[in-house]
């Protein structure tokens, strides 16, 4: 492995970080490959998916710019915050630490949610995209019938 490799593995998750900052899912979703691992950790069956459909498997550019549409579509932009709190590079692959703190449009509940992305670049692109989250959190705030409040 070259010390090359890291580097731009790196400087490639801190320009999809700021894309994803920006908000346009045409141009975060750009930095996909064509095709891609994109896998959501979230417990099969379980809390309600239709109230979270941008929690799916994926696997095309395309699907990534559905994924940050509907996400955006699902969340209010007020108050829409991201803490990077580490990214740990090794070659190809990054891990970005972090807490996302959102608020779901359709029943006005804020949450807090811990996540570990794992990113694979290869040749500038994005190959994997695994995420794992507090998805109790998430749950939690889109159900309507839920505690509700700031998890």
């Amino acid at each position: 492995m070259t010390t090359a490799a890291p580097a731009a593995t790196r400087a490639t998750v801190e320009e999809l970080l700021r894309r994803i900052g920006e908000g346009d899912p045409e141009h975060i979703a750009q930095m996909y490959a064509e095709t891609s691992d994109w896998k959501i950790n979230w417990p099969e069956n379980e809390h309600g998916r239709a109230a979270t459909p941008w929690i799916c498997h994926r696997s095309t550019r395309a699907d990534a710019v559905a994924h940050y549409r509907v996400l955006a579509e699902y969340h209010a932009a007020e108050g829409a915050a991201t803490e990077v709190e580490r990214i740990l590079v090794d070659g190809h692959d990054a891990v970005v630490l972090g807490e996302i703190h959102r608020t779901a449009r359709p029943t006005g509940r804020a949450y807090r949610a811990r996540f570990a992305l794992h990113v694979t670049v290869e040749d500038g692109l994005i190959t994997r995209h695994h995420i794992y989250e507090d998805s109790l959190a998430v749950a939690r705030a889109f159900d309507p019938d839920g505690p509700g409040g700031d998890a």
